[in-house]
């Protein structure tokens, strides 16, 4: 999707493009959240966006969310890119009343779910040894939001559109079942081995544990590659769409 270029009616406006991540004490999650958004700098250049990035955060790393748009020139557009794979607690909350306290704002969709994403998990589970016969489960950071919960069961059925059998869904926190509980419930269904797709962006807390779930193997998370910043590209060119940001 081309990504519209916004206007005054005298030339293009700069645009301020706040690629918002969590936040991790791990140090290889911190880089690869930072080569994504080089990505997505270059894919907005690519597809002829006047804009900047920035860096920024809800929780655990400096700069929050909420002093970096207040740094922005104020009359000058910006929209929040959240670098989360589904809605959850921060987009609703955080995101959301950091984007409303600042004129000129907007905020996109979270990265999933989405058909390039099941591409990328599979081949994961390939890379992590996946065969014919195993059970995968799906394995996401979890929230207790419902939207959230029904984006990570989508990208569970896109996942299994890829691979061509079911894939359960399960969660890290905030929601049932666990990524134990559904480890436990394939192995009783009789499955000879079972694999789960890390649905994470990056290495960290929740990464971490998910070797303790009884799995036979666990992918990588979905970073690095240019296809997530592809998919962040695209929720802003929706957003963007979508029309002017409020400027009152």
């Amino acid at each position: 999707m081309s990504i519209p270029v916004p206007a005054d009616g005298t030339g293009p406006r700069r645009l301020h493009v706040v690629a918002c991540a969590h936040g991790t004490d791990n140090t290889q999650g911190r880089r690869l959240i930072n080569e994504l958004r080089e990505d997505l700098a270059a894919v907005l250049a690519a597809d002829g966006l006047h804009a900047m990035v920035h860096e920024a955060y809800v929780d655990v790393q400096e700069p929050r969310l909420e002093a970096v748009l207040a740094a922005l020139p104020p009359d000058e557009d910006a929209i929040v890119a959240p670098l989360l794979l589904s809605e959850g607690f921060h987009s609703r909350v955080d995101i959301a009343d950091a984007a409303a306290a600042r004129p000129c704002t907007r905020v996109s969709a979270p990265v999933g779910p989405d058909q390039r994403l099941a591409a990328v998990l599979a081949h994961r589970l390939a890379e992590a040894g996946h065969q014919p016969g195993d059970a995968v489960v799906l394995a996401a950071a979890g929230t207790r939001i419902e939207a959230g919960q029904r984006q990570a069961a989508r990208m569970a059925e896109l996942l299994a559109a890829e691979l061509g059998h079911p894939v359960a869904v399960a969660f890290g926190s905030a929601a049932t079942p666990s990524v134990t509980e559904a480890v436990g419930a394939a192995r009783a269904a009789g499955a000879p081995r079972v694999g789960v797709a890390s649905f994470l962006l990056a290495p960290g807390f929740f990464h971490d544990r998910l070797a303790e779930a009884g799995a036979d193997y666990v992918s990588t998370a979905l970073l690095p590659g240019v296809t997530i910043a592809k998919c962040v590209a695209g929720r802003l060119a929706e957003a963007l769409c979508a029309g002017p940001a409020d400027t009152e």
